[in-house]
């Protein structure tokens, strides 16, 4: 496949290029929103901004902040990492998920390993909330923690499900679109990249993970995310295929909003578990949870670092298929792919450098 650019691009030279089709993508759908903020609610240019930082004065604010948030996000983050394969002649499986297909049992292994989290990650939750900037920077927390619960504020009332269709879009805009756009990006290409410029696929992980946390633009909820991140970074790393991550931020995005529908209907009582509560569950709760995790975090490793049978395979079982029929190439005639695959290491490699 042919690109624009040359896809044996230094991987700083291709972040660079990312945050570029980024701004463009995310100015396309902000024209996008315009047309459709104007056609399908009668909006005008100038009401727009209105609507995103006051939604609830409005009547169609809910329909219009849920499209607009799901349009950027699915354009800005989603059809831009895809876009940088595109433009670089990648294939878009083979970049995302150079390793190999995915049996089902690992993304449902992947999801239990998020949920076991949830405990451990409770008091992370709590510490966070209640941490404190140095005394001189006291000002700057507390416009921090006032951009926060303005967030807060806006989170609360777009996951106010007064009806069931209401939940499915908010399932669809909160957990499906973010799980799918975000992996491809901060995973996909940010992690992906950073573990070959930096030769190192642990520290690519962690500072893709701090990336990931830091444009949330949540200082109080730093920590918490960060370990999401990471955990979703080895995933990733481990498995070789974007659908494993993905499944995993699903489940954490999907099962906090099942859990406040069912809290909104009454299902589940404030004396169970209070979704709108920073408190942490007790500790008994959060050490099985750090051992489940543990455990489960193990059990990962083994089965999805463990080679496939092809990977495994020497040169002379490799099989290419002609107009003959199956042929075995021997050792001599075997030639490696051209191109970049991402090894198990987490680095790129090539035709011309195996040769070394």
């Amino acid at each position: 496949m042919k690109g624009f650019v040359s896809s044996r691009l230094h991987p700083l030279v291709n972040l660079i290029l990312l945050v570029g089709i980024m701004l463009g993508a995310f100015c396309i759908a902000g024209f996008f929103i315009m047309v459709i903020g104007h056609l399908a609610f009668g909006l005008g240019a100038l009401e727009l901004g209105n609507v995103t930082q006051n939604p609830a004065a409005y009547e169609q604010g809910w329909a219009f902040t849920m499209l607009s948030q799901g349009l950027l996000l699915f354009m800005g983050f989603g059809c831009s990492a895809l876009a940088l394969a595109i433009v670089t002649g990648n294939s878009i499986p083979q970049y995302f998920a150079p390793r190999r297909p995915v049996p089902l049992w690992w993304l449902l292994v992947a999801g239990l390993l998020i949920l076991g989290t949830i405990p451990f990650m409770s008091g992370l939750i709590e510490w966070n909330a209640k941490a404190h900037f140095p005394a001189f920077l006291k000002d700057l927390e507390a416009s921090a923690r006032a951009m926060e619960d303005k967030a807060q504020e806006l989170t609360k009332y777009l996951t106010q499900f007064s009806s069931f269709p209401r939940f499915l879009i908010g399932l669809l805009v909160i957990a499906v679109v973010p799980a799918i756009s975000e992996e491809l990006v901060f995973r996909g290409v940010i992690q992906r990249n950073l573990v070959q410029w930096f030769g190192s696929r642990h520290l690519g992980i962690w500072v893709a993970a701090t990336i990931f946390s830091a444009i949330h633009f949540q200082f109080f909820g730093f920590v918490p995310r960060l370990v999401l991140g990471v955990l979703l970074g080895y995933l990733y790393e481990w498995s070789g295929n974007i659908l494993v991550p993905v499944a995993a931020h699903f489940t954490q995005n999907a099962f906090q909003l099942i859990f406040l529908y069912l809290y909104q209907r009454h299902t589940v009582t404030a004396s169970t578990l209070n979704p709108d509560s920073n408190e942490s569950l007790p500790w008994p709760l959060m050490l099985a949870s750090v051992l489940l995790t543990a455990l489960l975090l193990r059990g990962l490793h083994r089965w999805l670092a463990a080679p496939t049978p092809s990977e495994t395979r020497s040169p002379a079982e490799m099989h290419t298929l002609s107009s003959g029929g199956a042929v075995v190439a021997t050792p001599d005639s075997y030639v490696p792919p051209m191109g970049r695959t991402l090894g198990r290491a987490g680095i790129d490699g090539s035709r011309e450098e195996a040769g070394h």
